[in-house]
Order: structure tokens, then sequence, then C-alpha cells
């Protein structure tokens, strides 16, 4: 009787660490994808230098409404950082009606406390 609730009870916790790892590698998927379309929609509104800023497309702020943004900034590298501008990253995030957290993250970019939409 001891052995089979063990098993059950071991069966049981494979089972589920399965599952979470399954889930992760579905959502880290998914990031990869969402970036990849931010990276192609929005490429020229993101690119340095971090001035003059320019309006977003709607076909950029559709993939933006669609991405799974906090996500998408934990995948935010150093390397990423050097190709793109955070500021116009905020400013875009912004514009297509999914702002950052002030104070927060984006990569290791700090979100600031007054983000300038003009």
């Amino acid at each position: 009787m001891a052995r089979s609730l063990a098993y059950c009870f071991s069966l049981s916790l494979t089972l589920t660490l399965l599952l979470t790892l399954m889930v992760r590698s579905v959502t880290s998927e998914e990031c990869s994808n969402d970036l990849s379309k931010l990276s192609i929609s929005c490429k020229q509104y993101v690119k340095y230098p971090a001035n003059p800023k320019i309006d977003p497309s709607k076909e950029c702020c559709d993939v933006v409404q669609k991405s799974n943004i906090k996500c998408v900034c934990g995948h935010v590298t150093k390397e990423i950082e050097k190709i793109i501008s955070m500021e116009k990253v905020v400013y875009v995030a912004a514009k297509c009606g999914r702002p950052l957290a002030k104070g927060s993250k984006c990569g290791s970019y700090q979100i600031p406390k007054a983000v300038n939409l003009v």
C-alpha cells in the first residue's frame, strides 16, 4: 500500500514537472515569436538615434497590441540594446496604447517616471 502511494506521488510529481517545462517552452517560443514580429514591424521606429521619434505605423501598433510585452522585455539583452533605442521602445509602446510601467525594466533599461510623447 505504501509503495503504491509513493509510486502515485512520484508519478504525479514527474507529470507536474514535465507540464511545467512544456508550458515554459511554449511561453519562451511565443516570446521569441513576439520579439521577431516586433523587430520586423517596428524596426524603423526603434532604431538609433534616439531622436527624432517617429509615430509608429498601424501595423507596428497591431503587433505591439498582440505581444506579451512583459515577456519580450525579459528577453531584451545587452546586444539588443546596442541595436535599438530603448527610449524609442518606450515611446512606441506608449503611442500604441501599451505603455510600459514607469520604474519597471525592459532588458536592463529602467523605464523613466515621465515619458515624453511629443
